[in-house]
Formats: structure tokens, C-alpha cells, sequence
């Protein structure tokens, strides 16, 4: 196997727990005598030659190596290794889960398979691959997962790739989206939490499906129970919204700029039967919120799900405005002693970003602020120390109070 040094001073990344190797950290390449191909897989070395780990190599990525395993003499290619890695993955969530129903069965880096992601959705799999080395090995992978499920009394009748990121244009891949053996209906029912959703998995955003939020959407329930009016903003398939007319709110309103996302949340207000209790808006989310407050609308409570404002750190600033101004708005529009929740999905927003906006957000809609729970996504999609990409959903419900 080709082993790579890095540099004096560098590796501190892996060292402290991540698994990227960048392209300014290696100092030589150490060849076997064999030619080193784009998607092998390379031992990394410190200056000083100490084994830090095994994993794939890719000249095409800034990113240049991900590791996979701090056991530098790991086989990544074998089939036990994969299988063990599929088989921890599922244990972990069979453990801390509620049910496999629905869930993320690989969440990349934090699984220890790099740039993997892998969604249940029923009796269906969602694929997306993000890099060259685990690419290789996707169906493989996939097969373990089928066998392994199958061993839980859980069969599979369908996979579906959604490898359509434009991150793999970074990694020298192209894009690339369809089944992975037979095809199927790609349009699937599924549960959570008591709430029956239609998703499509071959056309909703990301996976199809956010499940980061499951817990989050349970959460705001006790608080929608008797609720006269509930506002729901950037509701894509309408799940904050339908768990809060579930919960008993008489009147809930679901606003997103996406005409299929807002179609596909009609649907699944009828198959729940709330669609009596439930008004759907399309439009732009700043400019919806805009006129409600204009108009004095009032509500007793108010849920905030924006898509992430940041994908880098570039542009934090333009972000942590954007989420002043997005909180500012929906806080004009609770009622006193009403509820707010809110969040963002960007690992580049810390929460310590995040909370000065929402501060500044209450100071200007001369609020107050009491704090419920703070929460993060779903454990299906785990947190990992020293991985600091892995944690990225902020999730914060409050009561509202008018400063006096």
C-alpha cells in the first residue's frame, strides 16, 4: 500500500478526532513500487512516520485523503471490513432509535464510511455517494445493508441513487441519480411519530425526506395541544405542520416557496385527515412573513425551519444577518406568551452564532425570551467529537414574552 507523510506541524485535524487529510498537509508520497490511482487506498503517516490511519486517496479533491480507519494495517476493501462497518451502523441504531421504520442507516464521516449517505424510507433505501474512494463500493455496501436488515425481519424492495450534489463535481465525479437494481415506485408512504407522509424519493429535496428533525417535530407538540393558531415556515412537505394539527391546533398555516412540496404536503394533510384544519401558502418565506406582520396577524405559536443560509464560512456574515432578520419576523408574529421554535442547518452557523442573531431578533421585536429546550438533530444522524461537520442542526423552542 502507498503511504503518505504529511508535513511538520500538520495532521492536527486527525489527530484531534477528524478523518480529512487536505492537499497543503502531505509532504511525500511513498510509493510501493505501484502506480498510485485516484480512489486507492493509502496509509497516512505523521512527520515523523507514526501510522495515523488507512484511507482512499483522491488527487482530484482538496480533500486529498479520507480516512476510514485509525488501524493503519486495516484491509478498507475487503468485505468484512464493510460488513462490519454496516453491521455497527445498524446496531447503533437499532439501540437508540424508537423504531427502523424510517431513519439514516450511514451518516458519512460519522460512521466512519466518508462521504456515504444511506435513508430508509419504509421498505426503501436512498443512496448518496460524495466520494470517489466509498463510490467504488456502493453496491456492495448497499447489498450488506439488505442482508443485514433482512436478519431484523426488514426487506428491502428497493434502492434508489440520489448522488446529484454538486460537491462531486469537486471530487472529479459526475452526477448521478436512478435505481440501483430493479426499478419501483418511487413515491413511498411512511410513519413517524404517529404522522403518515407520502415521500418521493427520486424528486423530494435532498434525500427526499428531512429525518434529522424527527425528534424535533415531536417535541413541539405539547405546545400546539390547544393552540387556536400555528404558523409553519419553510413547511417542504408540511412535517412541523401536520405534528402540530396532530397535536390537537385548530388552525395551521404552512408556508414554502416549493409548488410540489406544498402539493405533496396537501396530500399527506389528507392522509392524515387534518387537510379541514390545515392552509397551505407558496411564496417566498421573508416576503410571507412580511405581510402577516403588516397585517397584524398574530399567532400562538410559530415554527422557523430555513434551509441552511451558509455553506461556508465566507459567508456567515450575509448568514447570521439573514437569520436575524428571518427570527425577527416570525417573533413579531407570536403572541404574547406564545411559542417559538427555530434553528438553523448549517455546521458553519455555530450556536453561538446562532444565539446572538436570535438575541438581537428578540431585542428588536422587543421580546423576551424564555427558553424550553435547546436540541440537535435526530442520534441517527450522530455527533461525532472532533468531526466538527457532523454537528450542524440547532434546534431551540421558547415561549414568547412582550417586554414590559
Amino acid at each position: 500500500m502507498t503511504q503518505i507523510k504529511l508535513k511538520k506541524g500538520e495532521g492536527r485535524t486527525v489527530n484531534a478526532g477528524g478523518l480529512w487529510v487536505y492537499d497543503n498537509e502531505i509532504d511525500e508520497i511513498l510509493q510501493d513500487g505501484s502506480e498510485l490511482k485516484p480512489g486507492d487506498p493509502v496509509r497516512v503517516l505523521a512527520f515523523n512516520e507514526y501510522p495515523l490511519g488507512v484511507g482512499f486517496y483522491n488527487p482530484a479533491s482538496k480533500i486529498r485523503i479520507r480516512l476510514l480507519s485509525r488501524d493503519a494495517d486495516a484491509d478498507i476493501t475487503s468485505d468484512e471490513f464493510f460488513a462490519a462497518r454496516v453491521h455497527n451502523a445498524v446496531e447503533y441504531r437499532r439501540r437508540i432509535m424508537d423504531d427502523l421504520g424510517s431513519c439514516r442507516l450511514i451518516f458519512g464521516e460519522a460512521d466512519y464510511l466518508p462521504g456515504l449517505t444511506v435513508d430508509k424510507f419504509s421498505d426503501c433505501l436512498v443512496v448518496q455517494s460524495l466520494f470517489l474512494g466509498t463510490d467504488r463500493y456502493k453496491e456492495k455496501i448497499i447489498d450488506l445493508f439488505k442482508r443485514e436488515l433482512a436478519g431484523l425481519g426488514l426487506s428491502i424492495r428497493g434502492v434508489y441513487e440520489r448522488s446529484d450534489a454538486k460537491v462531486r463535481l469537486q471530487e472529479g465525479m459526475e452526477l448521478t441519480t436512478g435505481f440501483i437494481g430493479k426499478p419501483f415506485d418511487t413515491v413511498v408512504t411512511i410513519e413517524e411519530n404517529g404522522v403518515k407522509y407520502r415521500v418521493d424519493v427520486a424528486e423530494g429535496q435532498k434525500t427526499g425526506f428531512f429525518l434529522d428533525q424527527k425528534f424535533n417535530r415531536r417535541a413541539i407538540r405539547p405546545m400546539c395541544r390547544d393552540a387556536e393558531r400555528v404558523l409553519d415556515v419553510f413547511t417542504h412537505t408540511g412535517s412541523f405542520a401536520l405534528n402540530a394539527a396532530m397535536a390537537g391546533a385548530q388552525d395551521v398555516t404552512a408556508i414554502d416557496a416549493s409548488q410540489p412540496a406544498i402539493d405533496m404536503a396537501r396530500e399527506n394533510a389528507k392522509l392524515n385527515g387534518v387537510e379541514d384544519r390545515m392552509h397551505f401558502e407558496c411564496g417566498d418565506a421573508f416576503a410571507a412573513l412580511e405581510k402577516k406582520v403588516a397585517d397584524g396577524e398574530l399567532f400562538d405559536v410559530v415554527i422557523l425551519d430555513p434551509p441552511a443560509f451558509t455553506k461556508s464560512r465566507a459567508s456567515v456574515k450575509n448568514a447570521s444577518r439573514g437569520y436575524r432578520e428571518i427570527n425577527l419576523l416570525g417573533l413579531k408574529l407570536v403572541k404574547d406568551g406564545g411559542y417559538f421554535a427555530t434553528c438553523s442547518c448549517s455546521h458553519f452557523m455555530t450556536p453561538e452564532l446562532l444565539e446572538a442573531a436570535i438575541a438581537q431578533a428578540a431585542h428588536a421585536a422587543h421580546k423576551r425570551l424564555r427558553q424550553i429546550e435547546v436540541r440537535a438533530q435526530s442520534p441517527d444522524h450522530p455527533v461525532v467529537w472532533g468531526m466538527e461537520n457532523s454537528y450542524y442542526l440547532k434546534f431551540y423552542i421558547f415561549q414568547v414574552m412582550e417586554e414590559r
